[in-house]
């Protein structure tokens, strides 16, 4: 039996409309927009309302994939969502998503790989369709990383936004969709980014409030220094898992956490900046919803088109790695 070919079938996105500028972000911490801008190439982030959890931007970002995809939400048969901001510990955020797109024949579980959520997601949902155990699978990269920054921390608060962007999964013409794939993972580097408490180690108390441990803390320049070797390392595994080669990339797709590494993964691959896709300006990193986000405007827009051959590539806390070489179908 021939291996069957999974592809996206339809995209949406959602990010918040409250914006905070880095001018914004001077008046909470001692930075600068100047600062800002050159370090992380951000300007600005949108951040959830009030009331606005993450199942809320992972519904809408969901219902938008399943029009563009012509699918309704009763052919969806697994909802997979990739965060690290759930709404709850339990029950999971993709049970809630289930719940309001009202896909009732839906298996749902949560995927935990931070800013590789993502790519772990797509990989995951193609495994399932592959294996003929379902034919529609929705995945949803979703964040409210704004709950988790510590506004205070200057070195971390001007960074993260809030998003989400998702996919629905099916079948497709063979030689198209996911090409060839690479996960990877380095428990060891678990301490460089992570939120310290409120899990089984360390549970809420009012010494870990006090000491603000219930947000993002990160080692920047370690992280930093493991992204710029892995991206391009797991792209290259990518691309190699599906007999190409860079050359044959028409865009990078890579997730949106600092400028400066989306630079050094196309310099490793010998891409110039026109091949790569890049928001961050517009949303900073909004972890898991980074890479559907940007991939989704730029299919808006009409930049990507039929045949293109895109490599999707993410990095994360755990630590964590992902990329994916998918061949652009679709109509």
């Amino acid at each position: 039996m021939n291996k069957k070919s999974v592809g996206i079938l339809g995209i949406g996105s959602y990010v918040p409309a409250k914006v905070v500028t880095n001018k914004d972000i001077e008046k909470m911490v001692d930075t600068s927009d100047e600062w800002i801008v050159e370090r992380t190439g951000i300007r600005e982030r949108h951040i959830a309302a009030a009331g606005e959890a993450t199942s809320d931007l992972a519904a809408i970002a969901a219902q938008r994939a399943l029009e563009d995809a012509g699918v309704g939400a009763g052919e969806i048969e697994l909802i997979l969502v990739a965060t690290a901001t759930p709404d709850m510990y339990f029950p999971a955020t993709a049970c809630l998503v289930q719940s309001s797109l009202k896909a009732v024949n839906a298996a749902a579980f949560d995927l935990s790989a931070v800013c590789s959520g993502f790519v772990y997601g797509l990989v995951t949902g193609s495994q399932f369709i592959m294996a003929g155990t379902y034919r529609k699978v929705l995945v949803i990269g979703a964040e409210t990383f704004s709950r988790i920054t510590d506004w205070t921390d200057r070195s971390t608060c001007a960074i993260f936004g809030d998003g989400a962007g998702a996919v629905v999964l099916g079948e497709t013409s063979p030689g198209c969709g996911v090409l060839g794939i690479h996960l990877g993972a380095d428990g060891a580097g678990g301490d460089l980014l992570k939120v310290p408490a409120g899990g089984s180690r360390q549970p809420a108390s009012a010494e870990t409030i006090s000491q603000r441990l219930h947000f993002v803390h990160m080692n920047g320049n370690e992280v930093y220094k493991f992204a710029v070797k892995i991206m391009g390392e797991a792209a290259n595994r990518a691309l190699e898992n599906a007999n190409l080669s860079p050359a044959d990339i028409t865009y990078l797709v890579p997730h949106q956490a600092n400028i400066r590494i989306c630079q050094a993964a196309a310099k490793r691959l010998g891409l110039p900046m026109e091949k790569v896709l890049v928001n961050i300006d517009k949303y900073g990193n909004t972890s898991a919803a980074s890479i559907p986000i940007v991939l989704d405007e730029a299919l808006k827009s009409g930049r990507v088109k039929n045949g293109d051959i895109l490599v999707l590539v993410g990095f994360g806390g755990g630590l964590t790695w992902a990329a994916s070489v998918v061949k652009w179908c679709k109509g």
